[in-house]
C-alpha cells in the first residue's frame, strides 16, 4: 500500500509526463499552422521561398520528399523576407496567440539540422548525439510507433526544434540512414559538411568562433610564409614548399601544445605511455610525420580543435602551374587555371577561335564551384573594364556591368559569403574519428591486396 507521500509523488511524475506530452501536442499544432501559412502564403513571402527552395536543391544532389518537407523547415527558420523573417510574420498575423505559445513558436529560430546519433531509447522518447558538435538531446515523440521505426545506434538526418528549456522535438520527417561504420560515418558527416554548411557548429557557437579563428590564423601563417597573399608556382615545386610550410605550422603547434619539439621519439613515446613502434605505425597509417601524431598521443594539447593537414591536391602535384589564393574568411584556394584566365583578361581574345575559346573558358569557370566569388572580384577589382568586356562578349550580355558581378554569380550557384573552409580547424571528437576511418579503409585496402596476391595462379 502506498503512503500519502507515495501517492502525491507519483501524481506530481504523471503531471509532468502529461504536461510533457501536452507541451509536445500544442507544438507540434502550432508547428502546422506556421507550415501552412508558410505554404499558403502569396506575395513577398511565396517568392522568397521560391527563391530559397531553388538555390538549396541546386546544391544538394539527392532530394526525397523527406529532405524537401526539411527545406520548407529550414527556410522557416533561416529564411529572409525583406527585412524580417517567416516566424516573425506569422506571429505579426496572429496577434490573438497567448505569451507562452508567442515565446514558443519564437523559440523554434534555434531549430536546426544536424547529423545525430541515436544513443538511448526510452518510451517516447530519444536520445540523440549531435555528431558535429558532440552535444546530446531530448527528442519527444508524439507517437511511440515513430520510435519503433528506430533502432539504437541509427544515424539520422534531422532538424529539431525546442518545446522546453530541456526537450526538443523533431521539425520535420527525419531521415535514417541506419547503423554506420566508421568510414560511411565519415563520409556521411562530409556530406553534411558539404550540403549543409550553416548547420555544422549552429548549436556550438563557440566551436564556429573556434574554426574561423583557426581559418584567420593559417591565413597569416602563409602569408608570413610566402610573403603574399598569391603564390604561383610549378604543381612538384609548390607541393614542397606546402611540405616546409606544414612542418613549421607543425612546430608552432607543438609549442602552443606545449610538446618540446626537441624530444625524440622514444622519449615522446615513453611520455606518452604507447611503444615506439606504436607511434610509428600510427604516423605512416595516418600519412603524418611523427612529431604530429606525438602531438595526438601526448594529449597535452589545450585546444578543442586540431587543424587538418596542409597538402596541395594530388591531381594538381604534377601540374604546370598552380595558384595558391588565401583569405582570412574565404581560406585556401587552388587553381590550376588561375593563370589561363587571368590571360583572358590581359590579352583579350581577337580572333573567332581565340573568342569562341574565352566563350568556353567563362562558362566553365563560372561553373567550377573551386573559382568562388572571392576569385571572380579578386580579377574584378583588378581588371573591372577588360572582366566587364570579357563577360558582355563571353555571354553574349551586350548590356552587363561589372556592378552586376555579384548576381551573375548567384545565377551561378556561387555564394556571395564564405562559408567555413575545408582548411578549418575541427573538433578533435571529428579528427579522431576521420583519422580511425582513414585507418580501417588502409587496413581493409592492406587485406584485399593480401588476398589477390594469395590467389594468383590459382583461379579454376
Amino acid at each position: 500500500m502506498k503512503t500519502v507521500s507515495q501517492a502525491n509523488s507519483s501524481q506530481a511524475d504523471l503531471s509532468q509526463a502529461d504536461l510533457s506530452q501536452a507541451d509536445l501536442s500544442r507544438a507540434e499544432a502550432l508547428k502546422q499552422e506556421l507550415t501552412d501559412f508558410v505554404l499558403e502564403a502569396e506575395g513577398e513571402l511565396a517568392v522568397a521561398l521560391e527563391s530559397y527552395s531553388a538555390t538549396q536543391m541546386a546544391r544538394i544532389a539527392h532530394q526525397d520528399m523527406q529532405r524537401r518537407t526539411l527545406l520548407i523547415d529550414r527556410f522557416i527558420t533561416e529564411g529572409t523576407v525583406g527585412d524580417t523573417n517567416p516566424i516573425d510574420l506569422f506571429l505579426a498575423e496572429h496577434p490573438e496567440l497567448s505569451g507562452s505559445d508567442r515565446r514558443l513558436v519564437s523559440s523554434w529560430k534555434r531549430s536546426f539540422v544536424g547529423l545525430f546519433a541515436v544513443q538511448e531509447m526510452a518510451e517516447n522518447t530519444l536520445e540523440l548525439f549531435n555528431w558535429t558538435t558532440a552535444k546530446t538531446y531530448q527528442v519527444n515523440l508524439s507517437e511511440s510507433a515513430e520510435k519503433n521505426r528506430l533502432g539504437k545506434g541509427e544515424v539520422l538526418l534531422a532538424q529539431i526544434a525546442p518545446v522546453t528549456e530541456s526537450e526538443w522535438m523533431f521539425s520535420s520527417p527525419w531521415t535514417s540512414f541506419g547503423k554506420l561504420g566508421k568510414p560511411k560515418l565519415a563520409v556521411a558527416i562530409g556530406n553534411f559538411k558539404q550540403n549543409y554548411k550553416t548547420h555544422l557548429y549552429s548549436d556550438a557557437p563557440e566551436l564556429l568562433e573556434e574554426a574561423w579563428k583557426s581559418v584567420e590564423q593559417h591565413h597569416q601563417n602563409f602569408v608570413d610564409f610566402f610573403g603574399s597573399e598569391e603564390v604561383t608556382m610549378p604543381g612538384y615545386q609548390l607541393n614542397k614548399k606546402l611540405a616546409e610550410f606544414q612542418e613549421i605550422i607543425t612546430q608552432k603547434n607543438l609549442e602552443a601544445a606545449g610538446v618540446d619539439p626537441s624530444l625524440s621519439l622514444e622519449e615522446l613515446a615513453e611520455r606518452s605511455g604507447v611503444s615506439k613502434e606504436e607511434m610509428a605505425e600510427a604516423a605512416k597509417e595516418l600519412g603524418a610525420d611523427e612529431e604530429s601524431v606525438s602531438q595526438i598521443l601526448e594529449g597535452t594539447g589545450k585546444s578543442k580543435m586540431v587543424a587538418p593537414a596542409i597538402e596541395l591536391p594530388a591531381p594538381l602535384k604534377k601540374a604546370e602551374q598552380v595558384t595558391i589564393l588565401t583569405h582570412p574568411r574565404w581560406g585556401q584556394m587552388f587553381l590550376p587555371t588561375y593563370t589561363q584566365f587571368q590571360t583572358l583578361l590581359t590579352t583579350p581574345p581577337v580572333s573567332k577561335a581565340e573568342q569562341a575559346a574565352a566563350k568556353e573558358a567563362v562558362q566553365k569557370h563560372l561553373k567550377d564551384p573551386d573559382f568562388n566569388s572571392f576569385v571572380w572580384h579578386s580579377l574584378a577589382e583588378k581588371y573591372p573594364v577588360q572582366m566587364q568586356t570579357l563577360l558582355q562578349e563571353a555571354l553574349q550580355r551586350p548590356d552587363f556591368q561589372i556592378s552586376q558581378l555579384n548576381a551573375l554569380l548567384e545565377e551561378f550557384g556561387k555564394e556571395s559569403e564564405a562559408a567555413l573552409p575545408e582548411i578549418a580547424s575541427v573538433p578533435l571528437h571529428l579528427h579522431n574519428l576521420f583519422q580511425e576511418a582513414l585507418q580501417e579503409v588502409n587496413k581493409d585496402k592492406s587485406k584485399t591486396k593480401t588476398k589477390k596476391k594469395l590467389g594468383t595462379g590459382f583461379q579454376r
